[in-house]
Parts: structure tokens; sequence; C-alpha cells
């Protein structure tokens, strides 16, 4: 038997335990970005695909194994770089390989944010296409220290500290415990060439395009470096079992929080019967409304009912990546801290008033709640 080099081993490993449980003739998709780590990933997906099943099967069945390339366009020459990509895909068997422009708009938190948003766009719409099972993504056990260093810095909570889900959806990560370093010995003794994205890899002085060094750039070449040298060489390692045990905590809290939110939906309607007699209620009611018993939100534990405000702001249209700390804050004040206050204003139109033993949570240009509208204090 040839032997395998242990970082190829690893990742084929990684991609065989992502696989487990797929079926014959479905297809997994791969989104290659032309660097090691996502290459790594193709080349142990196109291996792979050619064995699953082989263990319960005779004559065995393989799943279709193809590519997606995103360009997002924002450096000279990345539709050359997507190319090339796409052609080493080709070139490791993955059929079929997809290249998929995107223009990328303004997000709410930068141009990183408006690139991943179209980049998974693109991949939700190639998926479909394709009738994929599932699409696996190239995030390392070092973008997950670093997505953790990255929201201890903003002052988030368990959900973000709980760093990069190694699934949602479709989406599969299988290499979240293997280090950037093993996927590029990974490429090399495969003999595999890989793109290094020049924004991955900027030194302090030199600057990306627009004239900043992206934040996550500078944590991965200055901080974590710091870390290691200060704190051992398993500091990354640390911060990616950080990580674990926090999403087992935060899906817990999340679990209580759902349960938390229907309870005080039954509370403050136990008909379901939207009509109610209070006038702000009544022009809360003639948009997207949702109304929640106070004294069952007050009762429930503070990380809890954040959480539950949280889902309630979501719930009427307020967007996840500009509802923060901040919005909650003045949600829980109204039900906490309640001294006749107006509403609360959430982003993008959505706003809360407290009303008669209620939260009212509304979103929309017409009717909505405002610090004018006459309320009931209890």
């Amino acid at each position: 038997m040839a032997h395998v080099h242990p970082a190829v081993a690893a990742t084929r490993a990684a991609v065989r335990a992502a696989l487990a449980g797929i079926g014959p003739d479905q297809t997994v998709l791969v989104a290659c970005s032309g660097g090691a780590d996502s290459l790594a990933l193709a080349a142990a997906l196109a291996h792979e695909s050619r064995r699953v099943g082989r263990s319960v099967r005779s004559r065995g069945f393989a799943v279709r194994a193809g590519a997606v390339v995103v360009d997002h366009g924002l450096q000279p020459g990345s539709d050359d770089v997507a190319a090339t990509a796409a052609d080493r895909c080709r070139d490791l068997g993955l059929d079929p390989v997809v290249v998929r422009r995107v223009v990328v708009g303004p997000g709410h938190t930068g141009s990183e944010d408006a690139a991943r948003r179209a980049r998974y766009a693109a991949l939700d719409d190639v998926a479909a296409a394709c009738g994929a099972a599932l699409v696996l993504l190239g995030h390392t056990l070092d973008d997950q220290a670093e997505q953790v260093l990255l929201g201890l810095a903003r002052g988030s909570g368990a959900r973000s500290l709980a760093g990069i889900p190694p699934a949602r959806g479709s989406y599969r990560r299988p290499l979240l415990a293997l280090r950037r370093a093993d996927l590029r010995a990974a490429c090399a003794v495969q003999g595999i060439t890989w793109w290094d994205d020049p924004t991955n890899d900027l030194p302090r002085a030199e600057p990306a395009p627009g004239g900043t060094v992206p934040l996550r750039t500078r944590v991965r070449h200055e901080l974590v470096p710091v870390l290691a040298e200060v704190l051992g060489p398993g500091a990354v390692e640390g911060l990616a079992r950080s990580a674990a045990l926090l999403r087992d905590d935060a899906d817990a809290l999340d679990d209580a929080a759902d349960a938390l939110l229907d309870a005080a939906r039954t509370a403050a309607d136990p008909a379901g019967d939207p009509a109610v007699e209070d006038p702000a209620v009544e022009l809360a009611a003639g948009g997207a409304a949702l109304v929640l018993d106070v004294a069952v939100l007050a009762q429930a534990p503070a990380a809890v009912r954040g959480r539950t405000l949280r889902a309630a702001a979501l719930a009427v249209g307020a967007p996840a990546g500009a509802t923060g700390a901040v919005h909650v804050a003045a949600l829980d004040a109204l039900v906490t801290r309640w001294r006749g206050q107006g509403a609360v204003h959430l982003p993008s139109g959505a706003s809360a008033l407290r009303v008669c033993g209620t939260l009212v949570l509304h979103h929309g240009p017409t009717g909505a709640p405002t610090a004018d509208t006459p309320s009931s204090q209890l």
C-alpha cells in the first residue's frame, strides 16, 4: 500500500466524515477560490467521492463531485485567477465546475460583509441549479481562531464567540480541525499549485486597495503570532476549543430563547386573535407586528431574554447584521426598566413599544409606533 502523506490523509479523512450519509449519485460541490485551503479540499473531495459506499457495498457507488469558483471582481486580474482555479478543479476530475462572477454591493459592515453576502448568494444559486446535497467550504482551524479573536474585540456574545459553525444547512466545513500549514503541505506533496490572495498576506506597511489593511489580515499576521509566542504553540488550538464549547452553550441558550418567544407570544394572545382594543396595538397590527407578554419575558434569565428580544426584532424585519447589543438593551429596558419611555427604534424601520403589559414590535412605514404614540403605563 502506497504511503500517504499525513496532511493528505487528514484532509481525506475529514472529507470522508463530511460525506457520511450521502447517497448514490448525489452531487457535492466544493467552493474553490484557488487558494491552498480550498484546493486541498477539492483534491480530497475528488478522491473520496469515488470511494463513497465501498465499505458497505460490494461494487460501491460514487457521488458526483463538482466545484464552484466565485469571482468577486474586486482585484485586477480576478477573472484570470478564477479561470485558473477552475482549471485546477477540472484537472482533479471535478465535474461540473462553475465559475460565477458576482457584483459586490454595499454591506452592513463594509466590503468584506458585502463580498461574503454576494459569495453565498452565488453558492446558493449554483447549488440549487445543480441539485447539490452539500457544499463544502475550506475554513481552517486558523480561520476559527481568528474569528474568535475578532468576536472578542467586538465585545460579542457566546454565539459570535462560538466562531464558524462546522455545519449550517447544506454547508459543511470539514477542515476546521486542520491548520492552514497542513493544507499547504497537502497541496505541495500532491503537486497542486495554488494562488495566494494578496489581501490575506499584506504586511502592515502595505495597505490593501482602498488604503487600509483588512482587520482579519492584521489579526492573522500581528496578533496571532504574538499570542503563540506569549501563550505557547497551542494558543490557536485553544481558541478553537473554546469556540466549540461556546457553540454548545449558545445552542442551548438559543433553544431556550425559542421556547421563551413562543411562551411570551402565546401568553399575550392565547387564542391567536390579532384583534386588540388598545389603539397603539391596533396601529401596530396594521403592519408586520409581534405582541409579547412582558411578565413572561421579565421572569426569564437575562441571557435567554436578550436572545429572545433579538429574535423578536429580526422576526419583524430588523436585519441581523445591523441589530446589535444597543438595540437589545433598549428592548430589555422596556421589559425590565419600564418608566413610561416611548418607542425603541430598530434598524430598517422596525420599532417596539410597551403597551398594556405587552411588548409590541412592528415593521412598516405605515402605522409604525413612534415615540409620540399614546401608551398605557403599568
